[in-house]
């Protein structure tokens, strides 16, 4: 199999591109981050410049596979950390941002974010997307590091290291009202579960399952495929001869974009059938292109349409500060989890009156709040390492030449149950 990746919404593979990385540094420079070696950058306080600074790490995908989702994480750390440095830091701390490129690649990965805590001694890591990519930097972060992490993409679950803490949604938070509206409102009941074959999609499945189940539906069929895997003739035949009526996708890039191609051009969502992703949201259309995403069903934390004073703020503040980005804040890629992580995280370095010390700022992390955020406030659950938060099931709709996502319905502070 091919191990080529692919480029954006193209079905294409992506070509190694010098001028690409080169306009991604200058940017980086243009925002005021300093260059510390290959996919490495500083950025410092706009005051208070060395005098005992706060030190977050930000790894992410800057390039790669993922990178659209690791490029509205690490501009989405640049607004809340520069919201915070106006307001007086934290506890009256300034606030530096350290970013390392985690590549898309976890092996890649487990080097670079070791600059973070090696060199760069920071208080706390933020960041990675997929599960693996967790998986791979989880160890040199907490366990030989010592160090803090913050997690905030949606996941599959069962993270339970201590001085680990999730700030994405949980498989009970998407799955538990989504899957019952497809069933028992949208009437679909007989479901595919085409996914990437890694942990994620593996233990999402686990639950969805249960979920389909109770609810009266059928998983017609459930398979695995590498990341990076071209051709799916033989599963849209399944679905198609299976008479799946919904397919639920846990398929990522660069699998997604011929995934979402073959389907389409297959007549499925012509023909009536449903699909439905928990990762997809406004930044999708950075993976695949617009006809491709229409009717889609999601559920996240946070979508532009959600009716919030607060949320509306937040995107007028992140599209004044990163005018033009393709790469938009959104739930589905992590960048809603990085806000609320870095202000839960304020929130605990507050309690302490300013001490940064792993153990002593875990402790009050466990049962921080934040009464604003995108989608709305949100809280830890006390020895559980996740947050409660709003969930919000929509769909992707046409809107003129454009594509927005309707809420269909909201859900309150909603319980990870985990851990």
């Amino acid at each position: 199999m091919s191990q080529d990746k692919f480029d954006d919404a193209s079905n294409q593979p992506a070509r190694p591109d010098r001028r690409r990385i080169v306009t991604r540094s200058a940017a980086l420079a243009l925002a005021g981050w300093t260059a510390g070696g290959p996919g490495s950058w500083f950025l410092p306080a706009a005051w208070g410049q060395g005098k005992n600074a706060i030190k977050l790490g930000i790894a992410t995908d800057i390039t790669g596979a993922i990178a659209p989702s690791g490029n509205s994480n690490w501009q989405v750390a640049q607004l809340a950390v520069e919201q915070i440095n106006a307001a007086g830091g934290m506890a009256g701390r300034p606030v530096e941002l350290f970013l390392e490129d985690t590549a898309s690649d976890p092996k890649a990965a487990v080097a670079n974010v070791r600059k973070l805590i090696q060199r760069d001694k920071v208080d706390v890591v933020l960041g990675g997307i997929t599960s693996a990519m967790r998986q791979a930097i989880k160890d040199p972060i907490v366990n030989r590091g010592k160090t803090l992490y913050i997690y905030p993409q949606l996941y599959e679950g069962q993270e339970c290291t201590k001085h680990l803490f999730n700030t994405g949604p949980s498989p009970a938070q998407q799955i538990d009202e989504l899957i019952p509206y497809l069933i028992k409102t949208v009437g679909k009941k007989r479901f595919a579960m085409p996914s990437a074959n890694y942990v994620w999609p593996q233990l999402l499945n686990k639950y969805a399952r249960k979920v389909i189940q109770a609810n009266g539906g059928e998983v017609v069929f459930e398979e695995y495929y590498p990341l990076d895997q071209a051709e799916y003739s033989a599963t849209i035949n399944k679905i198609r001869d299976g008479k799946v009526d919904c397919v639920f996708n846990t398929i990522i890039p660069p699998g997604l974009q011929p995934f979402m191609k073959q389907l389409y051009e297959s007549g499925f969502p012509q023909r009536g059938g449903a699909q439905a992703c928990v990762y997809f949201d406004e930044n999708s259309l950075n993976y695949v292109p617009a006809r491709e995403l229409e009717g889609v069903y999601s559920c996240l934390d946070f979508f532009h349409t959600v009716d919030d004073p607060f949320s509306k703020e937040l995107l007028a503040a992140y599209a004044k500060k990163f005018p033009g980005t393709k790469y938009q804040f959104t739930a589905g890629s992590a960048a809603t989890g990085m806000y609320r992580g870095i202000r839960l995280y304020e929130a605990a370095v507050k309690a302490t009156k300013g001490d940064t010390n792993r153990e002593t700022v875990s402790a009050a992390l466990d049962k921080a709040k934040i009464d604003k955020g995108p989608g709305g406030g949100a809280e830890m659950v006390p020895g559980k390492m996740h947050a409660k938060m709003n969930m919000y099931v929509a769909q992707c709709k046409k809107d003129g030449d454009k594509l927005r996502w309707d809420i269909i319905s909201k859900h309150g502070m909603v319980d990870p149950k985990e851990c």
